[in-house]
């Protein structure tokens, strides 16, 4: 049974991206619905369990959130500009590794020559997984080029602020559940921003604003089933369970979306998939 709850994760960020790409819209308009669908979600896990949080804590979520939307806006766009198929692998590599040193280097983690070496190997391990994922003939019609890694490298650092802030002290003694509605509510709150600051006011009279909230929902509902999987069976193994979120959403993308690949491309996306996943549960071993 907890095995199962550890699948949830990774089965609802792995479908979120199919779902907001079935509907459609903008960017803004994806943007909105996870903010608005994950706040519904966080409304009721807070009714449900009822925790309690300091209001420097819950200001400090709030923030967090809105900055994971950065991330995210990132990867929407990069959804258009790349397909799913292309984003999500190296999404979910930059997310990985920028964590994991942002863990060595701030944190103290792989404190040990031995982790260490396991981890970087690791790492290299799912460096090459992404390469592969990302290699494209010339006739494909989303190809993952310079500026358009570089853009989503660059976006992806509203992810890792996202992952390292249960960390840092301000938070780091409050429940999960506590931090959990903040969180959501800066994720819509920087949605609306996203939406006024870029132009697009008008998009809260369009019906994919608020299609994508299905979206948002399978989003939070997997946020919070992370809560209580990590509690379960640790952060590091309830982490390697969300890894089969890119095996969902990469195939997904190709065969829902009908994101096209050649047969070599379709090759390189296999293997290089089958290196993230193991890279991925090599860390656990640093």
């Amino acid at each position: 049974m907890v095995y199962l709850l550890a699948l949830i994760p990774a089965l609802g960020w792995g479908l979120m991206p199919l779902i907001t790409g079935k509907i459609g819209g903008s960017a803004v308009n994806q943007m909105f619905g996870i903010g608005a669908g994950a706040t519904i979600i966080g409304l009721v896990a807070y009714a449900v369990t009822q925790p309690t949080v300091s209001t420097t804590a819950f200001w400090f979520s709030v923030l967090c959130g809105a900055l994971w939307t950065i991330g995210q806006v990132g990867q929407f766009v990069s959804f258009k500009r790349m397909g799913v198929s292309n984003t999500m692998p190296l999404s979910t590599v930059l997310q990985l590794v920028g964590n994991s040193l942002i863990g060595v280097i701030i944190f103290g983690e792989w404190h040990s020559a031995r982790a260490l070496t396991i981890g970087f190997v690791a790492l290299a391990i799912v460096i090459v997984g992404a390469l592969m994922t990302s290699v494209s003939d010339s006739n494909s019609d989303k190809k993952v080029t310079a500026s358009n890694f570089i853009f989503l490298l660059v976006t992806t650092i509203g992810y890792w602020v996202y992952s390292a802030f249960p960390k840092i002290p301000i938070v780091a003694n409050e429940s999960a559940q506590g931090i959990f509605l903040p969180e959501m509510l800066g994720i819509l709150l920087g949605s609306v921003i996203y939406a006024l600051c870029s132009g697009n006011a008008s998009s809260f009279k369009q019906k994919e604003q608020y299609l994508n909230i299905l979206g948002g929902l399978s989003w939070g509902i997997a946020a919070f089933a992370y809560i209580f999987s990590a509690k379960a069976l640790g952060v590091t193994e309830a982490f390697i369970f969300t890894q089969l979120n890119v095996i969902i959403a990469t195939f997904g993308g190709i065969w829902i979306l009908h994101e096209h690949k050649s047969h070599r491309e379709m090759t390189y996306t296999i293997w290089g998939i089958v290196l993230i996943v193991v890279g991925s549960i090599a860390t656990a071993f640093a």
